[in-house]
């Protein structure tokens, strides 16, 4: 699963074509041989994901496994690079749509899509109950279902060990605080080296970004999703957001994946920063790149409970799909028990892999699924249909924190700007 179910954020749409020798709903469907004995259906259907590299050819292999369970059937894939989002818009504009899909933004496309109330909860193949609960609340508009999860990351803090012991400083633990987070950032900075003890994006995604500001106990948004006066530029809002500018500036970290600059994945790896906050996404290559890598859930705010915030990756279904049923049977196949345990870019969904593979007892990804249960708060952009209007405001605002500006200021402007877009 790629970010930025911003998320962060899209890359890649595959097309997947299946080629069924069986009967079954027609539609897309291309025939072929002569006569009722001898007549060959082919039918294809067609799968779009965002993901690239590793985890497009993670895909590529269980569209083959799915060939092998399904005899008769080829599947062919097709890259769309980074431009998933117009592609799959204009599929859905013109009714041509892929018949499955990655899908975050519900808000945007669920009047395109299935609902999967129907299919999930009367197929016992599915067996929904192994699923974690609360991933089905990113898929869901009201009450409907239309995404099954597919893959999800919560966020930890990755940590250099090699780096602490050469400073003589201790791991951090789960428990630890903001205030110590940023301690520690001091002692492991030592600008002679060029080393910083942590990493600051120039660039953030605000979706990101509401786990801190849900620890310090505000939103950007209102629960009712009616209201950002008073949410989006809170006090405490302004201080999870300025904490990071004034690390910035008072130089204990550095900006990272600006123009002109590294990204922080790079620069960890490369053992100049000595913390750094993340998905699951990066840590493969950490380990690859031979650093001795540790993972630590969020520090807390001074009597406060953590919050995380949760990037997932669901399968819906195109309303326009003239082949549903098989739509279905490949969603099952993609989130069945061997298809998620061959997909690592993300996180197991289902609680018998996750038991299996021992995930949440292994020290680098226990914290992740220790987040999971405390990502409960609901993201702004499934709380109001006009979050990206505004969330253009709060990145602005957000970016100039990040280069010195004061955080209450800039965002008491940004909610000024962008209360129009609420009314």
């Amino acid at each position: 699963m790629k970010k930025r179910i911003s998320l962060i954020v899209l890359a890649t749409t595959v097309m997947v074509s299946v080629l069924s020798a069986c009967g079954g709903s027609g539609g897309n469907a291309e025939t072929s041989g002569q006569g009722e004995g001898g007549s060959k259906q082919t039918k294809t259907l067609r799968f779009a994901t965002w993901d690239t590299g590793d985890a497009l050819k993670i895909e590529q292999d269980i569209a083959k496994k799915f060939e092998a369970a399904h005899p008769g059937t080829k599947v062919q894939v097709e890259a769309y690079a980074d431009g998933f989002d117009q592609k799959l818009a204009a599929g859905f504009g013109a009714a041509n749509p892929p018949d499955v899909m990655y899908m975050w933004d519900f808000p945007t496309y669920h009047q395109s899509l299935e609902p999967l109330d129907g299919y999930a909860d009367k197929d016992p193949d599915l067996n929904i109950d192994d699923f974690y609960k609360g991933l089905f609340n990113y898929g869901k508009i009201g009450d409907t279902l239309y995404g099954i999860p597919a893959g999800f990351t919560t966020r930890v803090v990755y940590y250099n060990k090699k780096l602490f012991d050469e400073a003589g400083v201790p791991y951090p633990k789960d428990g630890w605080t903001w205030a110590e987070f940023q301690d520690i950032a001091q002692k492991l900075t030592d600008k002679s080296k060029k080393q910083y003890g942590f990493g600051v994006r120039a660039e953030n995604d605000t979706y990101d970004l509401q786990g801190f500001v849900w620890s310090n106990g505000s939103s950007f948004i209102s629960p009712d999703g009616k209201a950002i006066d008073g949410y989006m530029n809170s006090k405490e809002t302004a201080e999870a957001i300025q904490m990071f500018g004034d690390m910035v500036k008072n130089g204990s970290a550095v900006l990272t994946g600006g123009k002109g600059q590294q990204s922080g994945d790079d620069i960890f790896k490369a053992g100049k920063i000595a913390m750094w906050e993340s998905g699951i996404w990066p840590l493969e290559s950490f380990k690859q790149a031979g650093v001795d890598v540790g993972t630590v859930e969020m520090p807390a705010f001074p009597g406060k409970p953590v919050k995380g915030v949760l990037a997932e990756s669901a399968l819906s279904i195109a309303k326009d799909s003239k082949q549903k049923d098989l739509a279905w049977e490949f969603v099952k196949f993609y989130v069945s028990n061997d298809s998620i345990k061959m997909r690592v870019a993300d996180l197991p969904v289902r609680q018998s892999v996750v038991t299996e593979l021992k995930k949440d007892q292994d020290p680098l990804y226990k914290p992740f699924y220790a987040m999971l249960e405390r990502s409960s708060d609901t993201p702004a952009f499934l709380l109001n249909p006009k979050w990206n209007e505004v969330n253009r405001q709060l990145s602005a605002a957000v970016e100039a924190v990040m280069h010195g500006a004061s955080a209450q200021e800039v965002l008491n402007q940004a909610v000024k700007d962008s209360e129009r877009y609420l009314k």
